[in-house]
Protein backbone atom coordinates (compact mmCIF):
# COMPACT_ATOMS: atom_id res chain seq x y z
CA UNK A 1 0.00 0.00 0.00
CA UNK A 2 1.22 3.50 -0.87
CA UNK A 3 0.38 6.37 1.48
CA UNK A 4 2.13 9.69 0.87
CA UNK A 5 5.57 8.31 0.15
CA UNK A 6 5.41 5.20 2.33
CA UNK A 7 5.42 1.87 0.52
CA UNK A 8 4.35 -1.45 1.92
CA UNK A 9 5.37 -4.29 -0.38
CA UNK A 10 2.16 -6.29 -0.31
CA UNK A 11 -0.65 -6.81 -2.79
CA UNK A 12 -3.92 -5.46 -1.43
CA UNK A 13 -7.28 -4.36 -2.73
CA UNK A 14 -10.12 -2.02 -1.91
CA UNK A 15 -13.23 -0.25 -3.17
CA UNK A 16 -14.12 3.28 -4.18
CA UNK A 17 -17.74 3.98 -3.29
CA UNK A 18 -18.68 6.36 -6.12
CA UNK A 19 -21.98 8.21 -5.61
CA UNK A 20 -24.49 7.54 -8.36
CA UNK A 21 -22.28 4.95 -10.00
CA UNK A 22 -21.38 2.03 -7.76
CA UNK A 23 -18.44 0.33 -6.08
CA UNK A 24 -15.25 0.37 -8.15
CA UNK A 25 -12.91 -2.39 -7.03
CA UNK A 26 -9.16 -1.85 -7.27
CA UNK A 27 -5.98 -3.89 -6.79
CA UNK A 28 -2.75 -2.48 -5.35
CA UNK A 29 0.63 -3.85 -6.36
CA UNK A 30 4.13 -2.81 -7.38
CA UNK A 31 7.33 -2.04 -5.50
CA UNK A 32 7.75 1.52 -6.79
CA UNK A 33 6.95 4.58 -4.72
CA UNK A 34 5.00 6.69 -7.23
CA UNK A 35 1.22 6.17 -7.52
CA UNK A 36 -0.25 5.15 -10.87
CA UNK A 37 -3.92 4.59 -11.65
CA UNK A 38 -4.35 1.82 -14.23
CA UNK A 39 -7.26 0.67 -16.39
CA UNK A 40 -7.28 -2.75 -18.02
CA UNK A 41 -8.56 -4.19 -21.29
CA UNK A 42 -11.77 -6.08 -21.94
CA UNK A 43 -12.17 -9.42 -20.20
CA UNK A 44 -9.40 -8.77 -17.68
CA UNK A 45 -9.22 -7.18 -14.21
CA UNK A 46 -7.15 -4.48 -12.55
CA UNK A 47 -4.50 -7.13 -11.85
CA UNK A 48 -3.67 -7.31 -15.56
CA UNK A 49 -0.53 -5.20 -15.26
CA UNK A 50 1.12 -7.33 -12.56
CA UNK A 51 3.19 -9.04 -15.29
CA UNK A 52 5.16 -5.82 -15.79
CA UNK A 53 7.04 -6.52 -12.57
CA UNK A 54 10.55 -5.75 -13.83
CA UNK A 55 9.67 -2.54 -15.66
CA UNK A 56 6.63 -0.43 -14.70
CA UNK A 57 6.20 -1.97 -11.26
CA UNK A 58 9.78 -1.18 -10.25
CA UNK A 59 8.96 2.51 -10.50
CA UNK A 60 5.27 2.65 -9.67
CA UNK A 61 2.75 1.50 -7.11
CA UNK A 62 -0.27 0.60 -9.22
CA UNK A 63 -3.93 1.03 -8.36
CA UNK A 64 -5.54 -1.19 -10.98
CA UNK A 65 -9.30 -0.75 -11.31
CA UNK A 66 -11.76 -3.43 -12.41
CA UNK A 67 -14.14 -2.11 -15.06
CA UNK A 68 -17.81 -2.55 -14.27
CA UNK A 69 -19.03 -6.01 -15.35
CA UNK A 70 -15.48 -7.21 -14.65
CA UNK A 71 -13.86 -8.52 -11.50
CA UNK A 72 -15.45 -7.31 -8.27
CA UNK A 73 -16.65 -3.87 -9.37
CA UNK A 74 -20.41 -3.54 -8.92
CA UNK A 75 -22.53 -1.04 -10.80
CA UNK A 76 -25.27 0.54 -8.68
CA UNK A 77 -28.99 0.13 -9.19
CA UNK A 78 -28.89 1.01 -12.90
CA UNK A 79 -31.59 -0.16 -15.29
CA UNK A 80 -30.71 -1.68 -18.67
CA UNK A 81 -31.99 1.52 -20.28
CA UNK A 82 -29.50 3.58 -18.25
CA UNK A 83 -26.63 1.21 -19.05
CA UNK A 84 -27.36 1.31 -22.77
CA UNK A 85 -27.59 5.12 -22.64
CA UNK A 86 -24.01 5.16 -21.34
CA UNK A 87 -22.06 6.47 -18.38
CA UNK A 88 -21.67 10.29 -18.56
CA UNK A 89 -18.09 11.54 -18.91
CA UNK A 90 -18.18 13.68 -15.72
CA UNK A 91 -18.51 10.48 -13.68
CA UNK A 92 -14.88 9.61 -14.51
CA UNK A 93 -13.78 12.49 -12.29
CA UNK A 94 -15.53 10.77 -9.40
CA UNK A 95 -13.00 7.92 -9.56
CA UNK A 96 -10.16 10.26 -8.76
CA UNK A 97 -12.02 12.43 -6.28
CA UNK A 98 -12.90 9.33 -4.23
CA UNK A 99 -9.30 8.13 -4.52
CA UNK A 100 -8.13 11.52 -3.25
CA UNK A 101 -10.53 11.18 -0.32
CA UNK A 102 -8.68 8.03 0.72
CA UNK A 103 -5.07 8.79 -0.18
CA UNK A 104 -4.95 12.58 -0.20
CA UNK A 105 -4.69 14.96 -3.14
CA UNK A 106 -1.30 14.33 -4.75
CA UNK A 107 0.55 13.91 -8.04
CA UNK A 108 0.03 10.63 -9.88
CA UNK A 109 0.43 8.87 -13.25
CA UNK A 110 -2.03 6.95 -15.41
CA UNK A 111 -1.84 3.79 -17.51
CA UNK A 112 -4.35 2.19 -19.85
CA UNK A 113 -4.53 -0.79 -22.17
CA UNK A 114 -7.04 -1.16 -25.01
CA UNK A 115 -10.48 0.11 -23.90
CA UNK A 116 -8.99 1.12 -20.54
CA UNK A 117 -7.00 3.86 -22.27
CA UNK A 118 -10.20 5.91 -22.64
CA UNK A 119 -10.42 6.49 -18.89
CA UNK A 120 -6.71 7.30 -18.62
CA UNK A 121 -7.10 9.89 -21.40
CA UNK A 122 -10.19 11.42 -19.79
CA UNK A 123 -8.26 11.87 -16.54
CA UNK A 124 -5.63 13.83 -18.49
CA UNK A 125 -8.38 16.16 -19.70
CA UNK A 126 -9.36 16.92 -16.11
CA UNK A 127 -6.19 16.56 -14.02
CA UNK A 128 -3.24 17.27 -16.33
CA UNK A 129 -1.64 19.62 -13.79
CA UNK A 130 -1.27 16.69 -11.36
CA UNK A 131 -0.12 13.99 -13.80
CA UNK A 132 3.54 13.02 -14.22
CA UNK A 133 3.31 10.30 -16.86
CA UNK A 134 0.86 8.49 -19.11
CA UNK A 135 1.53 4.97 -20.42
CA UNK A 136 -0.84 3.73 -23.13
CA UNK A 137 -0.70 0.25 -24.65
CA UNK A 138 -2.69 -0.64 -27.80
CA UNK A 139 -4.95 2.27 -26.83
CA UNK A 140 -8.56 2.82 -27.76
CA UNK A 141 -9.64 6.46 -27.76
CA UNK A 142 -7.00 8.00 -30.02
CA UNK A 143 -9.16 7.55 -33.11
CA UNK A 144 -12.70 6.39 -33.85
CA UNK A 145 -12.86 2.60 -34.01
CA UNK A 146 -15.62 2.11 -36.58
CA UNK A 147 -16.65 -1.33 -35.31
CA UNK A 148 -17.46 -0.18 -31.76
CA UNK A 149 -19.01 3.04 -33.07
CA UNK A 150 -21.33 1.09 -35.36
CA UNK A 151 -22.43 -1.28 -32.58
CA UNK A 152 -23.08 1.37 -29.94
CA UNK A 153 -24.19 4.50 -31.86
CA UNK A 154 -25.85 3.46 -35.13
CA UNK A 155 -29.43 2.20 -34.83
CA UNK A 156 -28.83 -0.77 -37.11
CA UNK A 157 -25.67 -1.66 -35.20
CA UNK A 158 -27.39 -1.32 -31.83
CA UNK A 159 -30.17 -3.63 -32.98
CA UNK A 160 -27.73 -6.22 -34.32
CA UNK A 161 -25.53 -5.99 -31.23
CA UNK A 162 -28.47 -6.70 -28.94
CA UNK A 163 -29.65 -9.60 -31.10
CA UNK A 164 -26.19 -11.12 -31.32
CA UNK A 165 -25.69 -11.06 -27.55
CA UNK A 166 -29.07 -12.73 -26.98
CA UNK A 167 -28.33 -15.55 -29.43
CA UNK A 168 -26.26 -18.69 -28.83
CA UNK A 169 -25.19 -19.03 -32.48
CA UNK A 170 -25.07 -15.50 -33.95
CA UNK A 171 -22.08 -14.32 -31.92
CA UNK A 172 -19.79 -17.28 -32.80
CA UNK A 173 -20.81 -17.00 -36.46
CA UNK A 174 -20.01 -13.29 -36.51
CA UNK A 175 -16.59 -13.88 -34.96
CA UNK A 176 -15.75 -16.59 -37.49
CA UNK A 177 -16.64 -14.24 -40.33
CA UNK A 178 -14.56 -11.42 -38.84
CA UNK A 179 -11.62 -13.78 -38.61
CA UNK A 180 -12.17 -14.99 -42.17
CA UNK A 181 -12.22 -11.38 -43.42
CA UNK A 182 -9.05 -10.68 -41.34
CA UNK A 183 -10.65 -7.99 -39.20
CA UNK A 184 -9.32 -9.97 -36.23
CA UNK A 185 -6.41 -12.40 -35.96
CA UNK A 186 -6.25 -15.84 -34.35
CA UNK A 187 -5.32 -14.54 -30.90
CA UNK A 188 -8.15 -11.99 -30.86
CA UNK A 189 -10.58 -14.62 -32.11
CA UNK A 190 -9.62 -16.95 -29.26
CA UNK A 191 -9.91 -14.18 -26.67
CA UNK A 192 -13.25 -12.95 -28.01
CA UNK A 193 -14.72 -16.44 -28.35
CA UNK A 194 -13.92 -17.15 -24.71
CA UNK A 195 -15.89 -14.02 -23.78
CA UNK A 196 -19.11 -15.03 -25.56
CA UNK A 197 -19.47 -18.73 -24.79
CA UNK A 198 -22.17 -18.21 -22.12
CA UNK A 199 -25.28 -16.06 -21.94
CA UNK A 200 -23.86 -14.12 -18.97
CA UNK A 201 -20.63 -13.35 -20.82
CA UNK A 202 -22.51 -12.14 -23.88
CA UNK A 203 -24.64 -9.87 -21.71
CA UNK A 204 -21.50 -8.50 -20.03
CA UNK A 205 -20.03 -7.66 -23.46
CA UNK A 206 -23.21 -5.82 -24.40
CA UNK A 207 -23.41 -3.93 -21.11
CA UNK A 208 -19.71 -3.07 -20.96
CA UNK A 209 -19.41 -1.57 -24.44
CA UNK A 210 -22.63 0.40 -24.02
CA UNK A 211 -21.74 1.66 -20.54
CA UNK A 212 -18.44 3.14 -21.78
CA UNK A 213 -19.65 4.34 -25.17
CA UNK A 214 -19.70 8.02 -24.12
CA UNK A 215 -16.24 7.87 -22.53
CA UNK A 216 -14.42 9.19 -25.58
CA UNK A 217 -11.64 11.71 -24.99
CA UNK A 218 -11.15 14.98 -26.84
CA UNK A 219 -7.80 14.09 -28.41
CA UNK A 220 -7.01 17.70 -29.30
CA UNK A 221 -7.47 18.74 -25.67
CA UNK A 222 -5.50 15.73 -24.40
CA UNK A 223 -2.56 16.53 -26.68
CA UNK A 224 -2.67 20.19 -25.63
CA UNK A 225 -2.67 19.23 -21.93
CA UNK A 226 0.21 16.78 -22.35
CA UNK A 227 2.30 19.43 -24.08
CA UNK A 228 1.37 22.28 -21.72
CA UNK A 229 2.18 20.33 -18.58
CA UNK A 230 5.15 18.40 -20.01
CA UNK A 231 3.59 15.04 -19.16
CA UNK A 232 5.88 12.15 -20.05
CA UNK A 233 4.03 10.09 -22.65
CA UNK A 234 4.80 6.49 -23.58
CA UNK A 235 2.73 4.93 -26.38
CA UNK A 236 3.16 1.23 -27.15
CA UNK A 237 1.58 -0.50 -30.14
CA UNK A 238 1.62 -4.03 -31.51
CA UNK A 239 3.00 -4.26 -35.04
CA UNK A 240 0.42 -6.95 -35.83
CA UNK A 241 -2.51 -5.35 -33.98
CA UNK A 242 -5.56 -5.21 -36.25
CA UNK A 243 -7.76 -3.65 -33.56
CA UNK A 244 -5.91 -0.49 -32.48
CA UNK A 245 -2.85 -0.19 -34.75
CA UNK A 246 -0.30 2.60 -34.55
CA UNK A 247 -1.26 4.02 -37.96
CA UNK A 248 -4.69 4.99 -36.60
CA UNK A 249 -3.04 6.99 -33.80
CA UNK A 250 -0.54 8.88 -35.99
CA UNK A 251 -2.61 12.10 -36.19
CA UNK A 252 -2.68 12.24 -32.36
CA UNK A 253 1.01 11.37 -32.05
CA UNK A 254 1.85 14.16 -34.48
CA UNK A 255 0.35 16.72 -32.07
CA UNK A 256 2.66 15.76 -29.18
CA UNK A 257 5.95 17.51 -28.50
CA UNK A 258 8.07 14.67 -27.16
CA UNK A 259 6.25 11.34 -27.19
CA UNK A 260 8.06 8.04 -26.71
CA UNK A 261 6.45 5.76 -29.30
CA UNK A 262 7.21 2.04 -29.65
CA UNK A 263 5.89 -0.54 -32.08
CA UNK A 264 6.71 -4.02 -30.82
CA UNK A 265 6.62 -7.29 -32.72
CA UNK A 266 3.36 -8.40 -31.13
CA UNK A 267 -0.39 -8.29 -31.77
CA UNK A 268 -3.11 -6.64 -29.72
CA UNK A 269 -2.38 -8.90 -26.74
CA UNK A 270 0.40 -6.69 -25.37
CA UNK A 271 0.39 -6.86 -21.58
CA UNK A 272 2.65 -9.88 -21.22
CA UNK A 273 6.06 -10.94 -19.91
CA UNK A 274 7.38 -10.31 -23.41
CA UNK A 275 6.44 -6.63 -23.14
CA UNK A 276 7.97 -6.47 -19.65
CA UNK A 277 11.28 -7.73 -21.07
CA UNK A 278 11.05 -5.26 -23.95
CA UNK A 279 10.58 -2.33 -21.57
CA UNK A 280 13.46 -3.48 -19.37
CA UNK A 281 15.76 -3.69 -22.41
CA UNK A 282 14.84 -0.12 -23.38
CA UNK A 283 16.29 1.08 -20.09
CA UNK A 284 19.64 -0.65 -20.61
Amino acid sequence: MYIKGVILNIATMGFLDIPGLGKAHYHEYGTGTKPMLAFHGYGMTGRQFHVLENSILQEYHVYGFDHFFHGDSKLGDWTEEQIVAGMPKPMVKAYLEEWFNIYGRQRFSVMGYSIGANIALLLIEEYADLIDEVVLMAPDGLSVYKGFHFLTFKKVGQYLFKRVTKSKWLAPTLLKNLKKLKFIDDSLYTIAYNEIDTEQKRQDVYYTLNLIRLLKPDTNKVAEMINRHNIKCRLIFGKHDNLFPMKAALPFIGKLNNPQVYEVDMGHWLVTKQLDEYLVNLQQ
